[in-house]
């Protein structure tokens, strides 16, 4: 009995993956639906600085793993990846064709490739005690410092789970530190795999970095124009904490500075530009354009239609 086809859609952020997805899921004769593999579409009322899908594009096409939490709320990677494959059968239940798309690797691996998460439960005593640490060793200096020891300590007991993780990201972070302190082992050596559920057809979407970088710059500026200060000041004002992981995200922390009057948009803007670019780079480590696995496209007018032949001959095989 053959695997059931899954087709993978990732790329770098801002390379146009939703318009794309919602192109070829709405021309496919049998439909197709799509299961977003990016953790910052969780969160309800996270929609300007997260690039959500708008309401009308999940119209044309469903959509899943959006809006299915607060702010407050933690999905782990094991959460995610049983209620991705949960939607991915559904889908394949009723005659559709699931896409799983996103540019987080450890997310769309998870599913794809069958991790099974460190099985080392959150540790609240080791974690204080991670915190204790810190604190003793950056007195006196700035937050941003102290995130760069904590990540600096990882990269020196596990560099390839450091290369992965971003440095602003301290829950992350932390959990590797946790797992490896707990058990003695590399994080990055204890994500158990087996073989995949599905027959991958794995689609990469690239542009040239220069047109990359302009496109990023663009959604920044309609980002602020469309609300995105409004719109963090609208999350503090719930009572949702700028420490938060969901708030962490590429937009809402340096909005939270200007709510704050700590920065000016500007100011914001051009961090946030840094930011995505470092991000850009960083997604390249999990989809490399050399990768035989993946069928590499460079998005320009026709794309969609070419993408359209390929998935049709791996619907076909």
């Amino acid at each position: 009995m053959s695997l059931p086809l899954l087709i993978l859609l990732v790329g770098p952020t801002a390379v146009g993956k939703t318009g794309i997805a919602i192109q070829l899921a709405e021309q496919l004769p049998s439909g197709g639906e799509i299961v977003s593999a990016d953790s910052r579409l969780f969160y309800r009322g996270m929609d300007i600085g997260t690039a959500k899908p708008s309401l009308a594009e999940r119209a044309r096409v469903p959509h899943h793993l959006i809006d299915v939490a607060d702010p407050d709320e933690t999905w782990s990677l094991a959460m995610f990846q049983q209620a991705a494959r949960e939607a991915i059968a559904d889908i394949h239940a009723r005659g559709k064709l699931p896409f799983l798309v996103g540019g987080a690797g450890q997310y769309v691996r998870a599913v794809t490739e069958g991790w099974s998460p460190p099985e080392v439960k959150a540790n609240s005593k080791m974690r204080d005690e991670i915190g204790k640490l810190v604190l003793s060793k950056v007195e006196g200096m700035n937050e941003e410092r102290g995130k760069e020891w904590l990540h600096d300590k990882l990269k020196s007991l596990d560099p390839e789970a450091a290369e992965k993780i971003d440095a602003r990201n301290v829950r992350r972070t932390i959990r590797a530190l946790e797992v490896i302190l707990t058990t003695g082992r590399k994080f990055s050596g204890q994500r158990g795999q087996v073989k995949s559920p599905y027959r991958l057809a794995t689609i990469g979407l690239t542009r040239p970095r220069a047109e990359l970088y302009a496109r990023v710059d663009a959604r920044i500026e309609s980002m602020f124009a469309a609300g995105l200060v409004e719109e963090v000041r609208g999350l503090l004002a719930k009572g949702y904490s700028p420490e938060l992981p969901s708030m962490s995200g590429i937009g809402y922390r340096e909005c939270v500075g200007v709510v704050n009057g700590q920065v000016t948009a500007d100011q914001a803007k051009v961090q946030m530009r840094h930011d995505t670019r470092v991000f850009v780079r960083r997604q390249a480590n999990w989809f490399k354009e050399g990768d035989p696995s993946i069928r590499w496209f460079v998005v320009q007018k026709n794309t969609a239609r070419e993408i359209l032949n390929f998935i049709q001959k791996q619907i076909d095989f």
